[in-house]
């Protein structure tokens, strides 16, 4: 699964063969047709077990125990620290592993496209929640929540795409600041460590 994973996110999903995946994985062509129908379902097969990894994450920073406005703007900071570690070790911009897949195989394999609108509808409903916990809190005046967070969904992969294409993290710098403009609120300002 990781191997899978990393193969289509450093590369593509068609220019990644079977003999590929099943030599990073250490494993022979034969067992990968024992589990696997095609490469395809061992992408939707990746991508449950990448985001059953990654929905943990997303929990504890949209957690209900935090401030709705704090929990954007975390999840704006992990956003460009998971990019800045992946730069580091793949040596490029990453930008978004469902972009980078959907965008390729969208028109082509429909049951891999339908998983990745799944997944991406859970990005949606984690910032529709944080929105209208912060409408209901009079921080911000949002009374179409989900609309905004279609809104600002859009603008988190539209950047992470063009900073993959850029191959440039700065591209990512004004995600915080920008995000809370769209959502008609101040940036919080974070103490300087000492």
């Amino acid at each position: 699964m990781s191997a899978v994973s990393e193969l289509f996110w450093t590369g593509s999903y068609d220019s990644t063969t079977v003999e590929q995946i099943c030599g990073k994985a250490g494993v022979q062509k034969g067992s990968f047709y024992h589990f696997f129908e095609c490469k395809s379902a061992l992408a939707e097969a990746a991508l449950d077990e990448e985001w059953s990894k990654y929905r943990p994450q997303l929990d504890a920073i949209f957690s209900a125990s935090v401030a709705p406005l704090e929990r954007i703007r975390r999840h704006c900071e992990f956003t460009l620290e998971e990019q800045a570690d992946l730069q580091k070790q793949h040596g490029c911009v990453l930008g978004c592993p469902l972009c980078t897949l959907g965008t390729e195989v969208s028109t082509q394999e429909k049951a891999l496209q339908k998983k990745i609108q799944e997944i991406m509808a859970y990005g949606v409903s984690y910032l529709q929640t944080a929105i209208r916990d912060a409408h209901a809190a009079g921080e911000i005046s949002a009374p179409d929540a989900k609309a905004r967070a279609k809104l600002i969904h859009a603008y988190h992969l539209g950047l992470l795409t063009q900073a993959r294409i850029q191959n440039d993290l700065a591209i990512l710098d004004d995600l915080p600041a920008t995000t809370f403009e769209l959502l008609g609120a101040p940036f919080p300002k974070r103490p300087r460590k000492k």
